[in-house]
């Protein structure tokens, strides 16, 4: 079976987004970089696309134009072990210009939405006990990065 590989559109900037996501996740890498020639529709020189991987995973950035920006609508999940991975990835993604959002999303400083998550997210969300779990989602909603420990206390009342 072929592989699926997203494709993230980006104006000028996805060589400088592939640079910063290989820099930030361990097994990562660029694998290539196509570039512009000469009378294309971006400088030459520019990356046309550049192929990297994410946690041994495959992604393409596209410098394709400013027709198309990054929305919400897609977006990559982090899943955090702990409360350092979190603030590592968290302060990381939203620097030099991201943006922080709500329950774990950010846009880094390339419209990229992501994702930041602990893995004991989806425990405390589906706890048996439909107050614990009712205390933990509203605890959630207030928070932009997630506090694991914040959520933990909410859950237990």
């Amino acid at each position: 079976m072929p592989p699926i590989t997203p494709c993230l559109w980006f104006d000028d900037q996805g060589e400088q987004a592939a640079q910063l996501y290989t820099s930030l996740f361990p097994n990562s890498r660029i694998t290539n970089v196509s570039r512009y020639g000469p009378g294309g529709r971006r400088p030459e020189g520019m990356a046309m696309t550049v192929q990297f991987e994410l946690e041994g995973r495959e992604y393409v950035a596209l410098n394709g134009g400013p027709e198309f920006p990054q929305t919400e609508a897609f977006s990559l999940q982090v899943f955090c072990e702990s409360q350092a991975e979190i603030d590592r990835y968290w302060d990381a993604l939203t620097a030099d210009g991201g943006t922080e959002s709500q329950c774990g999303w950010l846009k880094d400083r390339f419209g990229v939405s992501w994702q930041v998550v602990p893995t004991a997210l989806g425990e405390l969300l589906g706890d048996p006990d439909p107050e614990r779990s009712q205390r933990a989602t509203e605890a959630m909603l207030k928070m932009s990065k997630i506090d694991i420990e914040e959520l933990r206390r909410a859950a237990a009342g």
